[in-house]
């Protein structure tokens, strides 16, 4: 019998190939925006948030603000934040982020094309 304290066995696919890893990841950047921000954010050195949404015009300020949080948890996005005033702060991809918009480019390609 399992401990209570013990996370759950690991679900994996018939050839035997493990996704949970990916569990984290995708939960992540299936979130509205999330791919979108990644790559506008890693476009650039770093935005500061008024800029972040004059490229993503679609989304809430307050979405766009969620998303942010949420990389930033999860080691994607630095926030600096500047001493002066009027108040600064601005945002980059971590080394972590900067491979994940890598590792989505070739899907971001792909969505394109399709029809």
């Amino acid at each position: 019998m399992a401990d209570a304290t013990s996370p759950p066995e690991p679900t994996c696919d018939v050839d035997g190939t493990c996704y949970c890893p990916l569990t984290g990841v995708i939960d992540t950047l299936s979130r509205k925006y999330a791919m979108q921000l990644v790559s506008i954010v890693g476009a650039h050195d770093s935005l500061r948030f008024g800029e972040i949404e004059a490229h993503l015009t679609s989304a809430s300020s307050s979405t766009i603000s969620k998303r942010l949080s949420e990389f930033e948890e999860a080691g994607l996005v630095s926030r600096t934040q500047y001493n002066e005033i009027p108040p600064r702060v601005e945002y980059a991809l971590t080394d972590d982020g900067h491979e994940v918009r890598e590792r989505l480019e070739p899907l971001l390609q792909w969505a394109e094309e399709q029809p």
